[in-house]
């Protein structure tokens, strides 16, 4: 996909990840949302 605006070109594209960053992606997002769920119960109590 390529998109030009006033005279600059941007290009997209889709790069390939290997298992292991996937599967850090993955455990980074779980990370996270357990850290909004602590917040989340944190906020509650109060």
């Amino acid at each position: 996909m390529v998109l030009n605006l006033f005279f600059f070109q941007i290009s997209i594209k889709k790069r390939d990840i290997s298992i292991e960053e996937y599967e850090h992606e993955e455990q980074v997002i779980k990370m996270y949302e357990q850290m909004k769920e602590r917040q989340y119960s944190m906020w509650n109590n109060y």
